[in-house]
């Protein structure tokens, strides 16, 4: 090696510093490649994702012949370096010192932790190119690859360490896949990435949290006077009604007003063809998640129920359409009786009845109220004073400020909030 001039010896350095690097680049690439884009392309008959697929899947044999030829790279170019050293600056002790210090860092900087930084910020572009080199050099060095994998395995199991199956993306809880939705803020559309987070969500809202409650309930009483029934009937907003006889928890029945126009044209509306036309109720639980009762309907060919407590009680009812608004946001016109909730006012405040959700105040409002206790305002503010406040009265719940405006029938009636200070609220 004495009679190899010097510059050849520097050439042969820089190709092995280039090779390390190859590998270092190709080791990280591979590694940061993201598993379900990588199954989606490979779907898609992308040939550069199939390679890299079909590495991944053998993770011990790929990181078996990168390593191998990483490190005989590294060898061979400490050995290397130690030569010209020994040609440029004599036998002097100090020599190795020098050149293991100039080679550690050649090898630092351009075969570690620049190959490496390129490697994870271009991580496909990359993996999918050094595929069609690594595909064939595994081949070749395969029984090398084989006979060290098996001291390999060997560790791995006096160590009892069992080793991930390659190629698989790990399993993601729906917490996480919550996260990386929001994540993917630059890949998915603003609604349709509030769909999915709202699809997510479901399994944590229950019946209870989105259903109209009993007070709100539009009914008919069987028992008032046919000119009254006539008229609720002609002025419903819905399309199905809740029947009662005396008081609302002696439910009669549901009736479809489709089916009471043919007696409301010929003049023949009578309480008995009325309770004719009425179909048996479904009852669901206060308690049942939202996501469940959307089976419940599928299943029972349902889009209407009533909202029941474990006593048995009313507490409100649930249709289809308020499910469906749950996750895609509000389609449809809202009743007469429903309140709007508007955005703030110049002045930062917002005038909302206290019957309003807290959901639906925190999601319009950008707010952070507790939703664990009380499902409305009034209940929130009725809850924090353990009574009925009076008009004037303000307080701050979840940093945010509010002033009771009207009370009326041992009820909050109308509150008005104002925006809270802080900059950034936690999503609701």
């Amino acid at each position: 090696m004495d009679d190899i001039p010097v510059s050849a010896q520097f050439g042969a350095l820089i190709v092995l510093l280039i090779l390390s690097a190859f590998f270092s680049l190709a080791e990280t690439s591979m590694m940061a490649l993201n598993r379900y884009r990588l199954k989606h392309l490979v779907k898609q008959g992308h040939r550069g994702a199939r390679l890299a697929h079909a590495l991944l899947a053998r993770t011990d044999q790929l990181l078996g012949v990168i390593l191998l030829g990483n490190t005989l790279v590294a060898a061979g170019a400490a050995t290397l370096a130690a030569m010209i050293a020994h040609l440029l600056l004599g036998e002097h002790k100090w020599v190795p010192g020098v050149s293991a210090v100039a080679v550690t860092l050649a090898l630092l900087i351009f075969s570690e932790i620049t190959p490496k930084v390129i490697g994870a910020a271009h991580a496909e572009r990359i993996a999918f190119a050094v595929s069609y080199v690594l595909t064939p050099l595994l081949k070749l060095l395969y029984p090398v690859v084989w006979f060290v994998n098996l001291f390999v395995s060997a560790l791995l199991a006096l160590l009892r360490i069992r080793a991930p199956a390659g190629g698989e993306p790990q399993r993601l809880s729906a917490e996480e896949l919550r996260s990386l939705v929001l994540e993917a803020g630059h890949y998915i559309p603003k609604k349709h990435r509030s769909i999915l987070v709202n699809l997510f969500d479901l399994e944590r809202i229950t019946v209870e949290d989105v259903m109209t409650p009993r007070a709100h309930i539009e009914a008919i009483d069987l028992e008032a006077p046919l000119e009254l029934i006539a008229e609720q009937l002609a002025t419903s907003y819905h399309t199905r009604l809740l029947v009662y006889r005396n008081e609302l928890g002696n439910i009669a029945g549901i009736l479809h007003l489709r089916k009471v126009l043919g007696l409301m044209r010929e003049g023949d509306l009578d309480r008995d063809k009325l309770a004719e036309l009425l179909t048996e109720p479904y009852f669901i639980p206060a308690s049942t998640p939202l996501f469940a009762q959307l089976q419940y309907f599928q299943e029972n060919r349902q889009r209407f129920a009533l909202v029941v407590d474990e006593y048995g009680e009313l507490q409100g009812l649930m249709t289809l359409e308020d499910i469906i608004e749950e996750i895609i946001g509000e389609f449809t016109t809202n009743a007469p009786s429903v309140a709007t909730i508007r955005a703030w006012d110049k002045n930062d405040s917002a005038l909302v009845e206290g019957a309003s959700p807290l959901r639906e105040l925190n999601r319009k409002l950008g707010l952070a109220l507790p939703l664990d206790g009380p499902k409305t305002l009034n209940g929130l503010i009725i809850e924090h004073f353990q009574d009925i406040p009076e008009a004037g009265v303000s307080l701050k719940i979840a940093g945010v400020p509010i002033e009771i405006v009207q009370t009326q029938d041992r009820v909050v009636k109308t509150v008005r909030l104002f925006k809270p200070k802080s900059e950034a609220l936690p999503a609701p």
